[in-house]
This record gives C-alpha cells, structure tokens and sequence, in this order.
C-alpha cells in the first residue's frame, strides 16, 4: 500500500454525501483488452447528486502507484465534493495491479478511454452535457488523467462494441500531484528533483488537449516540476491553464479536509471551473 506522506494531520469532512451507485463493469464479459488474470476487474460507479445543479460531470482516478486503488480520499471524498457542488462524479476503478506484457499504464488507460465513451454515451440519462465532461486523478491517477486528457486521438485499444464509436476526448483535466511525468521519476520519485528533466513520452498533447488546472505540494517526492512542464507545454499550445503549489506539502493530501492551507484546493479547482464554464 503507498505510504500516505502528510506533514499536518487533517480532519474528514463531507460525511453527508455519500456515493451509493452500483459498480458496473467497463467492458463486456471477454472482451477486454490485454486481460491479465493476476489484475482486478475495472468498474465505474456513478454518483449522482442529491440537488444537481450542473449539467457537467467530473470522472475520478484514485492514485496508487498502478498498484493499487486508494479509494477512499482519492475516490470516494472527491467524488463527495462534486456531489456536494451539485456535479455529477463518476468513479473509476481501473485494473490493478500493474499488468505483465505491455507498459505500466497501458490497461489502465485502455479502461480510461473506456470510462470516457461510457459516461458520454450516457449523457443524456445522466442529465450531463457531453461537451461537459472532465477527468481528475491523484498520482498514478493523475498520470492517467494526463494520458486521458492529451491522447484521446490516438486509440489505446481496438473498438469491442458499439460504445467505442463514442469519442473520448475530456473538456477539463484536474491532474492532482502527477506522477511519472519526467524521465527523472518515470517509474518512481524523482531522484533529481526533476529540475534538470524532460517530460515523458507517454502525452501527444493533441488537438483535443483540453484546458487543465494543476496541483501539486511542493515538497512531492514526485516533483512538482512535473505540473509545472505540462503548465510550459499547455501555455505553448495557447490552452487555457492554471496552477497551484502549495509550500511544505508533501504527496497523497487528496481530498481529506482540515484547516491547512493545502485542504482547500478543492475550492480552488471548483472557482477554477466555474470561470471557466464547467
């Protein structure tokens, strides 16, 4: 289990809202790709509001290293904070753990592409507008939500059903500490502090790259050099950006609440997408 560095103790909050939707499974029995037997099954949980007041919805990758699934302040309290907002949230508990013949990432974004085309292809039951969809992840979550965000023109997998004609292309991205975005931490912390690294190859940053909202301590064994060159890369593209980095905080604070400053960058994200129209 990733160990959880916090240098402040925080409070839990959001009890009230509770997500209580069914887990339904991503893809059709046999039919999903690059199954390995040694991984779990993938599942998408909607968790619809009790006062809606937004036709957009937010997807949610716990973090985990691709290891595991931390999921309940990197899932269960961050989908409980869109829910509080009136959003619709959808989590996702993509394959864990890493798979064994392709690439540490390559099943879970499969089933984040995967994720994408459902939700969209449930826009109108949802009461979501399928041109408000976005995606926000913790770490390893985050990396997804970086490969989600900037690749969703290149298929991670060959269509299985009629859903996979649904395009998966997010219209924000909320990458919360990103890991694995630097050669220096490609597979872990970054043992240079990732100020003299370059960026992974794993992002196209394409044509549906959507405007992003960034957040990292920066005091993250995975450096916050990381968020700050996708923010560069963003900028060259002209699409639309914001950043913040909070001094002495350190990796995995998710969505736990309390009174250090760090424990309101929920807020901060939610102003973010209000200006911006989500």
């Amino acid at each position: 289990m990733r160990k959880i560095l916090i240098s402040i103790l925080f409070v839990a909050a959001f009890t009230s809202y509770v997500c209580a939707g069914e887990r339904v499974n991503l893809w059709p029995e046999g039919k999903m790709p690059n199954a390995e037997a040694h991984q779990s099954i993938p599942t998408y949980e909607v968790c619809v509001p009790e006062n809606k007041t937004s036709d957009s919805c937010v997807i949610v990758f716990p973090g985990g290293g691709y290891n595991g699934c931390c999921d309940q302040h990197e899932g269960i309290q961050i989908s409980n904070f869109y829910n509080s907002k009136g959003i619709t949230a959808v989590i996702v508990r993509y394959r864990v753990p890493r798979p064994k013949n392709v690439a540490k990432h390559v099943t879970a974004w499969q089933d984040a592409q995967r994720a994408v085309r459902t939700v969209r292809s449930q826009a109108e039951k949802l009461g979501i507008n399928p041109e408000k969809i976005g995606c926000t992840g913790f770490s390893a979550g985050g990396h997804l939500t970086l490969m989600t965000s900037t690749t969703s023109q290149t298929p991670a997998y060959a269509p299985v059903d009629e859903i996979d004609k649904v395009p998966c292309h997010v219209n924000f991205a909320i990458p919360v500490y990103p890991a694995y975005v630097l050669e220096d931490g490609a597979d872990g912390p970054n043992a240079g502090k990732g100020n003299d690294s370059t960026m992974v190859p794993d992002f196209a940053f394409d044509a549906k790259t959507p405007p992003m909202c960034l957040i990292h301590g920066d005091m993250d064994v995975y450096s916050p050099m990381g968020s700050i060159t996708v923010y560069h890369k963003l900028r060259t593209m002209n699409i639309p950006a914001e950043m913040h980095i909070y001094a002495n905080v350190h990796h995995g604070f998710g969505g736990i609440r309390g009174t250090s400053h760090v424990s309101a960058w929920l807020d901060r994200v939610y102003a973010w997408m209000t200006v911006m129209g989500f």
